[in-house]
């Protein structure tokens, strides 16, 4: 098979999908791509920054399956002056909901930063209260729930204003404008990733309820457990 890996810096308003029955923007706005790519993982419609678009099954896999922990890394404008406290917090797990059920995160690093001087402006901008401050920390984390970035910061006290994720390991959209897509190959993406090329192969499940955990341990299979046919419980 014929893999494509295309990156996109994924504006603030698109949808990461390629149809709507709604009619609102989608990738298809951004370029021309082969029919049969999808965009790995979520970026919400009001986030933005990096988003991998492929057919690789494989790179699917691995980026979504929480046992390789791959570290995203986001730039994070809050609502508020952040704290030393908060970021300290933000590092060592915050509890947060994750479907109506109490999550506490994994350790991140956090740190703040300054707004860096090549950030674009937002399309709509940013809206915030006057006289309260802003801030800008970039935090790398090693799952990926549902909104969580924005819980995370929520749940110290500092609400997202904006969201974009820079990185995913040590592939970092740098000079690539919002709107853009580059097409890139397999090695230096899964280099980029830290991605293993060998396929995934799925370990057979014993599905026999009569099969004990030591006969599982064996590989036995039923009829070769010792139990002769014709055999009556006295």
């Amino acid at each position: 098979m014929n893999h494509k890996y295309f990156v996109v810096n994924k504006p603030y308003g698109v949808l990461p999908q390629f149809s709507d029955a709604d009619g609102r923007p989608t990738l298809k706005s951004l370029g021309k791509f082969p029919t049969d790519v999808y965009p790995v993982g979520r970026l919400d419609l009001d986030s933005e920054g990096l988003l991998i678009i492929t057919n690789d099954k494989n790179l699917n896999h691995q980026l979504l399956n929480p046992k390789f922990e791959h570290a995203k890394t986001y730039l994070v404008q809050v609502d508020g002056d952040i704290t030393e406290e908060a970021i300290k917090k933000l590092e060592k797990g915050t509890e947060i909901s994750v479907n109506k059920t109490k999550y506490k995160t994994l350790p991140a690093k956090c740190k703040k930063v300054k707004k860096p001087d090549n950030l674009e402006e937002r399309n709509p901008p940013v809206r915030f209260r006057k006289n309260i401050p802003t801030s800008f920390i970039e935090l790398t984390i090693h799952e990926g729930k549902n909104r969580q970035v924005r819980k995370m910061t929520a749940s110290v006290g500092f609400p997202t204003l904006r969201l974009i994720r820079l990185s995913i390991e040590k592939l970092r959209i740098r000079k690539l404008k919002s709107g853009g897509v580059i097409e890139l190959d397999k090695e230096f993406l899964y280099s980029h990733l830290n991605i293993d090329d060998k396929p995934q192969v799925k370990k057979k499940k014993y599905s026999n309820d009569n099969v004990t955990p030591y006969q599982r341990k064996k590989s036995f299979k039923p009829e070769k457990s010792g139990i002769k046919k014709g055999y009556k419980k006295r």
